[in-house]
């Protein structure tokens, strides 16, 4: 019995290694880079050893999901991509503007300052809903899908951030407009009253 399992373990042993040496003898060419659509695509990889990246890349996928990337001229801070992550990966800090503080590529109007906007793609999901609820399609999947760092802090990107003296400075801007429209609205009801 003992020898029996000896010459089987001997029989698998090398069934497995004749294997292996086939397969390394038979990969001996390189991988020729093909787009997707083409017929023999998912064909090539008989034979054929894997890529040698970084000095050789497969083309990117014309609707691949990879990196965000957000134009900031672009967006009104409406948090709507924030709201829609499943995974929370966007942080945004708004301040309302006592004014119209520009527009937007199509048009429409910015009032709200962005003091913070992250995008933690450590956490992404690459799903692409933040792409779709954004009303000025500020926010886009790149087709970049190589961000190596040593540090995850370094996958956070950050997008907008405001200096802290700027932020008290429109806060304090937008308490004193609110005050003065709050005065402005107790003087007429005050007026009205008295017009009684």
């Amino acid at each position: 019995m003992l020898i029996k399992n000896a010459i089987n373990g001997l029989i698998t042993a090398w069934k497995g290694l004749g294997l292996t040496i086939r397969h390394l003898f038979a990969s001996s060419k390189e991988r020729e880079i093909k787009h997707v659509s083409e017929d023999n695509y998912f064909k090539q990889l008989e034979g054929t050893n894997t890529i040698q990246y970084p000095k050789q890349k497969l083309p990117v996928p014309e609707v691949g999901r990879y990196q965000l990337d957000v134009e900031m001229d672009d967006c009104i801070v409406c948090d709507l991509c924030a709201k829609i992550c499943p995974v929370d990966c966007i942080t945004i800090e708004s301040i309302k503007a006592t004014e119209a503080i520009g527009q937007t590529s199509d048009g429409t109007t910015k009032r709200l300052y962005a003091a913070h906007f992250d995008i933690d793609m450590a956490k992404c999901l690459f799903c692409g809903l933040c792409t779709i609820v954004c009303p000025t399609e500020c926010i886009t999947m790149t087709n970049e899908y190589d961000r190596t760092v040593f540090e995850l802090k370094d996958l956070t990107y950050t997008f907008a951030d405001m200096p802290e003296e700027e932020r008290d400075e429109k806060r304090a801007l937008l308490e004193k407009q609110q005050a003065e429209k709050q005065a402005a609205k107790l003087a007429a009801m005050k007026k009205k009253e008295e017009g009684q």
